[in-house]
This record gives structure tokens, sequence and C-alpha cells, in this order.
């Protein structure tokens, strides 16, 4: 299989319906309140549907699983925007196998028991063909056995640690390889960086990150790490730890804060008079969702390590900005994640087509070798081990709040979620 993706210059996706949706909207299928569209023959659902899933003659239900309320709020709001951008898109050019996608929303509030419970009820009571959801490693550890036992396909959007594969799950953010080991050798090379302060939010996935950064730092780029701190969700009192940080003097501030805990944390560094366009300060946690609540004049000169940035000059992200801008409002602004949100309801469209069939099992066979060349960002192909192969991009946050691409593998990276040496 060729590394290489095709050219660039695919075709623009359609506009979305031109009309903007009230922020959390209820969980009102979205199919519903859409013009009618000339729907051609359908294949019989006895055929497509083997297992009783949630798929009538004209319709087929998903769910969507996401934090609206506490402190992932911040971060997981545009998932669920993208997710019901997509899905309004899907239905306009006639749905899937000929069916209109109807959604169920649910809030993981989050709260990981909560994430578990709903995805139980999304998967049993429901019979959702396919669920968009989760953010924190933590809601996605804690729904896996759920759809696991029941045999359920998620699709997550998340940049994560890896070290983890499922049958049951697509990945459609980047793993460890794609962007903690890449950025570190990013920020190594271009700033000749010597000494590191690791920081996070206390749960699996920062912590992990961190202990993958610690391997590549020491053993790797044969450097050192002189700190490494936690703190619990939503948090908001970090002078402590930015005192050390003015003591210790590190070339790079590595932080994996996530949520809300931003907002303070990137507010109290410029007040003690940290300067990140002289301080170097890397991040894997922070898209523009995050930074519309940050202030951008809070986070300016800092450099985040992801694949898609709301700025990428392409045709496809050009299309996609303006249909999310149509749908959701001008001001609303398109992270990372949520890059990767809109992504699973297209790759699960094309994959039941290419299976044939919505029956979890099929869908999960057929997923290797699936590409959406209308990726906003750029290409993209789902991998055997049901991770994606993607760009890696650098870009530096700016005052409008915006990132500025600095750097890009000239390639896809592959993904390998089990790197040799860091488990």
């Amino acid at each position: 299989m060729s590394h290489k993706p095709p050219p660039t210059e695919m075709p623009a996706l359609p506009s979305a319906l031109r009309r903007k949706l009230l922020l959390g909207m209820a969980a009102l299928p979205a199919a519903a309140v859409l013009p009618r569209v000339a729907w051609g023959a359908a294949p019989a659902t006895a055929a497509v549907n083997t297992t009783g899933l949630a798929v009538s003659d004209d319709s087929v239900t998903v769910g969507i699983l996401h934090s609206v309320t506490g402190t992932m709020a911040i971060s997981e709001t545009g998932s669920v925007q993208a997710e019901k951008l997509a899905i309004d898109q899907i239905n306009a050019e006639g749905g899937v196998l000929g069916r209109k996608i109807k959604f169920i929303q649910e809030d993981g509030a989050s709260d990981w028991p909560t994430f578990a419970e709903k995805a139980k009820k999304l998967l049993v009571n429901d019979k959702c063909a396919a669920v968009f959801g989760c953010w924190t490693s933590a809601s996605r550890k804690a729904v896996l056995p759920v759809f696991e036992q029941y045999n359920g396909m998620l699709y997550y959007p998340t940049f994560y640690e890896g070290l983890e594969q499922s049958k049951n799950v697509i990945y459609t953010g980047q793993e460890a390889t794609q962007q903690i080991i890449a950025g570190l050798d990013w920020v190594t090379k271009e700033k000749g960086a010597k000494t590191f302060y690791l920081l996070g939010s206390d749960y699996i996935w920062p912590r992990t990150s961190n202990k993958i950064a610690r391997k590549h730092i020491e053993n790797v780029l044969k450097t050192k790490v002189v700190g490494e701190e936690y703190f619990p969700l939503g948090h908001t009192q970090f002078n402590s730890v930015i005192n050390k940080i003015k003591l210790t003097k590190p070339d790079v501030i590595y932080a994996i804060i996530v949520g809300g805990s931003n907002v303070a944390f990137y507010k109290q560094l410029k007040a003690a008079g940290i300067d990140l366009s002289k301080q170097t300060l890397v991040t894997i946690s922070v898209t523009e969702d995050e930074i519309d609540g940050i202030g951008g004049e809070n986070i300016a000169g800092a450099y985040a390590c992801m694949k898609y940035f709301q700025s990428l000059d392409n045709p496809n992200n050009k299309s996609f900005v303006s249909d999310f801008k149509k749908m959701w409002g001008d001001k609303t602004v398109i992270g990372d994640v949520t890059q990767a949100a809109y992504l699973g309801p297209w790759l699960w469209k094309l994959t039941v087509e290419k299976a044939g069939s919505f029956d979890i099992d099929k869908v999960a066979a057929a997923s290797p070798g699936v590409e959406f060349t209308a990726a906003p960002e750029g290409y993209v192909r789902i991998h055997d081990n049901h991770h994606l192969w993607s760009k890696t991009r650098v870009g530096r946050a700016k005052a409008d709040g915006q990132y500025e691409v600095i750097y890009e593998t000239a390639e896809l990276m592959e993904p390998d979620p089990f790197p040799k040496g860091y488990q």
C-alpha cells in the first residue's frame, strides 16, 4: 500500500444546509428538520441488518456521546457540533445505504461512570448502529468494555496516548508516535531543547503521555526532565508550579492540561510574567476550542503539535470551515478534535457502504483501507489497526486565537499504537 496520499486538490464537500442551530441543541434527529430528499432504492433491511440494530427501511439511528456539561464541555462541545454537521451533510447527499441518519444524544457530563452508563443505554436500549463519542482517555477506557461486551462500534476523535487497539473502536485522532514523539523531535531540533518540565491533568492520558514523553526525552533524545507535576481536572490554582518553572528555567514547558483548567493556567502564566514568545511551551492539548476560553492574548507564542488547525489552507478545509460557521455561527472556532469528530460519521458511512451492511462485525472487517479524500485535514485512510494515517503539524498560537502552521510532515505518518520501547 502506498504511503502517499492522492493529490490534495480534492472536490470540496457540498455546502451544508444554511441554518444555525443553538449550541447544546437537544437530541432531535438531525434528519427530522431536513427538507425532503429524493431517496433512491435502498437495499432490503433484512439484508443489511442481521443483528437487530436500529435500522428501518428508511432510517438508521446512531449515538452521540460527549460532555456538554462539566469541566470537559469546553473541549467536547465542538465534537458534538462537528458530528451533527457531518450527519446533516450525509443526509443531504442521500444518507447511508439509502437511509437517513437519526441520532440520539447523551451527555457524559465529564464523569466517567456516566459515560459507561450512557454507552450501555445507546447500545442495549437504543440499539445504535454506531456511536460517535468520548474525549478523555478516562471516558474511552470507561466505555470500551461496554462496546466490546455488547459489540458496538465507537468512533473516538481525540489524540491520545496509544497503547490500545480494539475491533470495536475507530480512532480518528492521532496516537503517541504521530503527536508526542514527533512533537518532541521537532522542538529538540528547532529549538535545541535540552531540558523539559512536564505538566498534566491527573488522569490516564496526560500521565501515560508524559511517561512516553519522558522515555523519549531521556532514552532517545538524551536530554533531561527537570520537573513533572499533575493537577485534578478542574484545577485552577497554578501559581506554585509556575514559581517552580521560573526557578528551574526549562528550555521547554511541555503541557498536557485539559478542559477548563487551561483558562486559569495560561492566564496565570502571563500574569506571572512568563512570555511565551521567549519561553518555549509545547502543548498537545490546547486546540482553538480551548483558546476560545483562554483568550488568544494569554497563549500567543505557544506551540501545539496536532494534525489539524483551522487555518489549514486547502480546498477541503475552506469548505468545511465555511459550512461549520454557517451551521454554528461566525464566531465559532474549530480545533483538532472537532475536525477528527467530523471524520467519524463520514468514515462510518463509507465503511458501511463498502461492507454493504450495518452489522458491526462486517463494518469492523471492512474498515481497513477506507479513505476519506474530502477530509478537512487533507486526506485520511484507516489502517489495519483501526487508527488513521495522517500528517503531523506544528502550529504557533496567535493573539487572534488561531494557529499559524509552521511545520508539517511531507507525507502521511503510519499509526503505531504500540511503539517498541515505550510501553
